[in-house]
């Protein structure tokens, strides 16, 4: 019996060592896979620490000049000129997006600022000037004369997809840098009537008072996108947040750098969206395209012979879903750019060649 124990001891221990072995490299070798009851990260403070000293909280002032008591005769008897308040109020945030001191934020949070001033997280305030603004995107391009600025570039790790968790950096309220964590809901969200162009990234990573222009970063602090506005029955926040996507807000800033503001395609028209009813009018089958319900005037469509009363359905063979898929389309085209537009006109299919023009700059109030 001893030898028989003997004889066998030596497979069986080899046996087992070579099963601990194999078992160690399936679970914790280097092609292992990860355990199931893994739910992610512990952490974020990685993309954090990348992204967040390059967000940064902006502060206006406005002159308020006293108008209505200025006319007062009695009032001026006694002073030369109207009297003059100036309010220093947070407002929102931005983000460093060029070390050579290149700031995007929202257009809102400027709009009709007479000062501007930027606060790093560093502690480092500094004034600001605009460089150009873009109502019809709500951005807005800062320049500050800063050495030694963080920065995160408007580059994203491949596509934002639904169900991406994403990061909210901003000022909300006037606490402080905040960040604040949800997934992407939904992307491509439009007629939302916040800007003329909407391509929105929603989120429900909280974004409130003061978070506008601030940063939206994926897991890996790439940022993809400058959170914008919320949708909310009373102003306050209630899981529904925006941001205008990285690759929109690269474009605007490229344009406004070498512009000063940004060059779009223009036609000359306006559509209303296709309804069922209009489309039983128009004898079409499938609710899509816009009808065009004016014609500029000397413009590229009028030259190109588009009438009101066409349906826009196509453009290059593409098919429209609606008539605001159709003008972002034309927007995102370059001036003299040659289309063809696929319209029907009396009920009939007919193409119409175009030459794209230049859309006139948006008016700011």
């Amino acid at each position: 019996m001893i030898k028989l124990l003997r004889f066998l001891a030596g497979p069986v221990i080899t046996g087992l060592a070579v099963g601990l072995v194999a078992l160690w490299w399936y679970q914790w070798g280097p092609n292992a896979e990860p355990a199931q009851h893994d739910t992610g990260v512990a952490s974020y403070s990685g993309a954090v620490n990348h992204a967040a000293p390059a967000v940064v909280n902006i502060y206006t002032t406005q002159i308020i000049t006293n108008e209505d008591v200025a006319e007062d005769p009695l009032f001026n008897r006694f002073m030369e000129q109207p009297r003059r308040e100036r309010a220093l109020s947070s407002l929102g945030s931005g983000v460093i997006v060029d070390d050579g001191g290149y700031v995007l934020t929202s257009y809102h949070v400027i709009r009709d600022a007479d000062e501007i001033l930027v606060s790093l997280r560093d502690g480092r305030d500094v004034p600001a000037r605009v460089v150009g603004t873009d109502p019809e995107t709500d951005l807005a391009l800062l320049h500050i004369a800063l050495e030694g600025l963080p920065e995160v570039e408007l580059n994203g790790n491949g596509p934002v997809q639904v169900g991406d968790v994403v990061l909210a950096i901003g000022n909300p309220l006037g606490v402080g840098q905040t960040v604040s964590m949800g997934i992407v809901s939904a992307t491509g969200r439009s007629h939302l009537g916040i800007a003329t162009f909407e391509n929105f990234i929603q989120t429900d990573a909280a974004i409130n008072r003061g978070n506008s222009g601030g940063a939206l970063i994926d897991t890996r602090g790439h940022l993809i996108g400058i959170n914008t506005a919320i949708l909310s029955a009373d102003g306050s926040w209630q899981g529904i947040g925006f941001a205008t996507p990285a690759s929109i807000a690269k474009e605007v800033m490229n344009d406004l750098i070498e512009h000063g503001r940004v060059i779009r395609g223009y036609l000359g028209v306006t559509v209303q969206d296709m309804t069922p009813s209009l489309a039983d009018t128009f004898g079409m089958e499938d609710v899509r395209g816009g009808v065009v319900t004016e014609v500029v005037v000397d413009s590229p469509a009028h030259k190109g012979g588009l009438q009101p009363g066409d349906v826009l359905v196509g453009i290059n063979g593409d098919m429209m879903a609606d008539g605001y898929e159709a003008m972002n389309r034309i927007a995102g085209m370059k001036p003299d750019d040659k289309v063809t537009l696929e319209v029907i006109r009396n009920r009939q299919p007919l193409s119409v060649d175009v030459v794209i023009g230049t859309r006139p700059p948006a008016e700011t109030d």
